[in-house]
Parts: C-alpha cells; structure tokens; sequence
C-alpha cells in the first residue's frame, strides 16, 4: 500500500487511478491522518443474470392438468 498526500493525490489524479488500475492501493492522508483507502475493485465471478438462466421445470406425481382436465370434461359430458 503506498501512501500519499491528498495534495499529491489531487494535483496526480490520473496517474494514481492508473496506479490503481494496475492494482495497487493508495492511502490518502489530510494533515497527517488517513482520509480514504483507494483500492482496485474486487471482481466478482462473472455469472449470467438471474434473467438468463434457463427456466425452472415444474413436476408432480401424478397425471399432468391438460389430462386432468380433459377427464373432468368428460365426466361433464356423460349424460
């Protein structure tokens, strides 16, 4: 962890981002004391969205609606 002034930190922005790009992480002190932690972002496993996985197949015991309903319309139908 390399630490620096936020003078220094303000005055070089862009070259400490890229310095935190690369990896690094930088302490920033104000008149001696801790200010803020600047690190690399913590990539998280890259996963599809909850939208595109493949969707869930229901499943019971037993005869499936469509039968079911063609044998209550049936009994219906019986005189």
């Amino acid at each position: 962890m390399t630490t620096i002034s936020f003078t220094e930190f303000r005055k070089n922005a862009s070259s400490m981002m890229d310095r935190v790009e690369r990896g690094e992480t930088l302490l920033v002190l104000r008149h001696g004391q801790p200010i803020a932690e600047v690190s690399p972002v913590r990539q998280k496993e890259k996963t599809m969205p909850s939208w595109k996985n493949p969707p869930l197949r229901l499943s019971i015991k037993g005869k499936g609606l469509a039968a079911a309903i063609i044998q209550e319309r049936n009994l219906e139908a019986l005189p």
